[in-house]
């Protein structure tokens, strides 16, 4: 009989019930949307805003030293002091190392030429595997610089370099320092000093100026947590239970203090204003999401209302008989909300499949410049039961005051009124 009653309500009653379900649909419809363009936007921001370049510098730490002998500062204008090349793939090892998204050491270096003419170079990675175990990633200055504009091609070999754009050098030419001859195979434009430097990999850079495995400066892109109040404390200062919690949370302030502690002789510093910009724009933009997603379950919840509040006026005459029959108020309810539970499961599910495709064309649309990466996942099947409950949630809150309302009414005054 319960079945039976079930299956009327809905046959009877098509056009209330296509009402209520379109409010759910529409309402999970843009929850699954948001929801699915939330879990990639944090990485899509990051991307976009790359071109700031990196949000963490790693120098020397002895850099940071002054070096004087009455009152003269005698450290070497180079500085020094230099990183260790070959401890950059503890990178991977630190606690965060999947946040890390891209990595570019640099070598400033002279090179006297075969004529005696000075030139100032540069030694960089140019798509280099970053390996520790089973974590890698292929990264280097054109991963970390998108912006610079390439005429030729990236060296390929040791004996390879591409010239800044004010170097007045040009594809093809040959330097001649040393031992050592350079081909250039491609001109760059950089937008800053870069232009007027030429550009080799990091091993030539290493051997050229006599600096074995040594490397002046790091940048480093991660995807970072936007800052607060509780990023800026002074982990040295947090009792145990507070330090571990700061540790856990990837801002940028804890990633450097896990590359310090990873890098020996490493001073780890976040970028302001990169990591600032990334923050901030995150941080709106998921305030915006969660706006988009109270507000159309709210629209969905008071639709559902009005429609069963509708359902159940033009039903009394069946809620009274059913009470004069022996029904029970649970029974009667339980009927109400299996109707409404069916209809937000089966609204839900339509509604996180609508969603999905609306997530995609959105990602897509937005940020276009990441090609088809943008476009992301269609589906994403961990969403689904949670757009179902929340449908369930919205269908059941809105029903439940047309529902209670019925249930208070008087079995013999209806079925007298409708005498």
């Amino acid at each position: 009989m319960f079945f039976r009653l079930l299956w009327e309500s809905f046959r009877r009653q098509r056009r209330r019930k296509a009402l209520a379900g379109l409010a759910i649909l529409l309402g999970t419809t843009a929850v699954t949307a948001m929801l699915a363009l939330a879990t990639t936007v944090g990485d899509r921001i990051h991307k976009e805003l790359a071109v700031y370049g990196a949000n963490i510098v790693i120098t020397p730490k002895a850099d940071l030293l002054d070096v004087k002998i009455g009152g003269v500062d005698i450290k070497p204008s180079t500085g020094g002091a230099y990183l260790k090349a070959s401890d950059l793939p503890k990178l991977k090892s630190i606690f965060w190392a999947n946040n890390i998204t891209g990595v570019s050491p640099e070598l400033p270096i002279s090179l006297k030429l075969a004529d005696g003419q000075q030139i100032q170079a540069t030694g960089l990675w140019f798509h280099h595997k970053l390996a520790n175990g089973e974590s890698s990633i292929t990264t280097g200055a054109p991963v970390m610089h998108p912006w610079w504009k390439l005429t030729g091609a990236w060296p390929a070999t040791p004996g390879e370099a591409v010239a800044g754009a004010a170097t007045g050098l040009h594809i093809g030419d040959s330097l001649q320092t040393g031992d050592t001859t350079l081909k250039i195979t491609g001109l760059v434009s950089t937008g800053d000093a870069m232009d007027k430097r030429v550009l080799l990999p990091l091993e030539t850079a290493q051997r050229l100026a006599n600096l074995p495995d040594a490397v002046s400066r790091v940048d480093v892109s991660a995807r970072t947590k936007p800052e607060d109040a509780f990023a800026r404390k002074d982990p040295d200062t947090l009792s145990p239970q507070q330090h571990e919690i700061w540790y856990c949370r990837p801002y940028a302030n804890s990633i450097a203090y896990q590359i310090r502690e990873a890098i020996p002789g490493a001073q780890a510093d976040q970028v302001r204003r990169v990591e600032q910009n990334e923050g901030n724009v995150l941080e709106r933009i998921s305030g915006l999401m969660w706006l988009i997603s109270a507000a159309a379950l709210l629209a969905a919840g008071f639709a559902v209302s009005a429609a069963m509040a509708t359902a159940i006026l033009e039903r009394q005459r069946e809620i009274g008989l059913m009470r004069s029959l022996g029904a029970s108020k649970g029974a009667i309810a339980f009927l109400f909300y299996a109707e409404t539970g069916l209809l937000a499961v089966f609204a839900g599910a339509v509604g996180y499949l609508l969603g999905s495709g609306l997530a995609a064309w959105l990602g897509a649309s937005i940020f276009a410049g990441d090609g088809a990466a943008s476009v992301g996942p269609v589906l994403i099947p961990v969403l689904l039961p949670v757009v179902v409950a929340l449908a369930l949630a919205v269908a059941i809150a809105g029903s439940t005051p047309s529902i209670r309302t019925a249930l208070e009414m008087d079995p013999s005054t209806i079925l007298r009124a409708d005498a």
